[in-house]
């Protein structure tokens, strides 16, 4: 089942129409988009394609990086970690706590990657300590070292917290290294999804395959 169609944003075209007949005759792709038109958030190599399809294909390049969030209070910012951690190809994320939580800001990303759900953060730190995964933990509290001058494990788990509270202390506690994001303005802090986000990007400059040239 094809998932719906996005609105495009007014005066600008969003992904393509239906195709052209006859159509390609490729298993990869669905029938439904390539008749009603492709308005979904994916790239144009992916236009047409079954959802399937792409989570297999990702599959194959995902980063070895895992992304932990912590959702105690429905904090509106999971949504766009999630979606910076589709960009960057993690290979799953986790959701610690309650495992509904608040997708709008995904833009429906979610449904490419691998979720991973902890009903506490005990069982997210069992889950690691079993499967030899650091935990690096993102938040700017005392002892925290320089992000900026930290080497991050290849198969670090970044775990971030809640808007506002930050990271738990028990996962504080629990973490193998804790990293801060250097600042220097008049803010106490950083919006947290913004601050996956540089973490993550910290991680990609470490260890993942930068192409030359452009990149469009």
């Amino acid at each position: 089942m094809s998932e719906a169609p996005r609105a495009a944003d007014p005066g600008r075209e969003v992904g393509v129409g239906p195709h052209t007949e006859p159509w390609p005759e490729d298993p990869r792709l669905d029938p439904e988009l390539l008749a009603g038109g492709d308005r979904r958030n994916v790239e144009d190599r992916f236009r047409y394609w079954r959802r399937e399809a792409i989570i297999a294909e990702l599959d194959t390049r995902r980063h070895d990086l895992h992304v932990a969030i912590e959702n105690l209070e429905h904090d509106a910012n999971i949504g766009s970690v999630v979606r910076t951690a589709n960009a960057f190809a993690v290979g799953a994320f986790h959701i610690i706590g309650r495992r509904r939580w608040n997708r709008r800001g995904a833009m429906v990303t979610d449904r490419y990657q691998h979720e991973i759900h902890h009903p506490d953060a005990a069982h997210l730190i069992a889950w690691a300590r079993e499967e030899g995964r650091p935990l690096v933990a993102i938040d700017l509290v005392p002892g925290a070292v320089p992000l900026e001058r930290t080497a991050l494990p290849r198969n670090a788990v970044l775990v971030v917290g809640q808007e506002g509270p930050g990271v738990s202390r028990e996962m504080l506690e629990a973490a193998d290294l804790v990293v801060g994001i250097t600042q220097f303005g008049s803010t106490r802090s950083l919006n947290v999804a913004a601050a996956a986000a540089i973490a993550m990007h910290a991680w990609v400059l470490q260890h993942a395959e930068i192409p030359e040239g452009p990149l469009r």
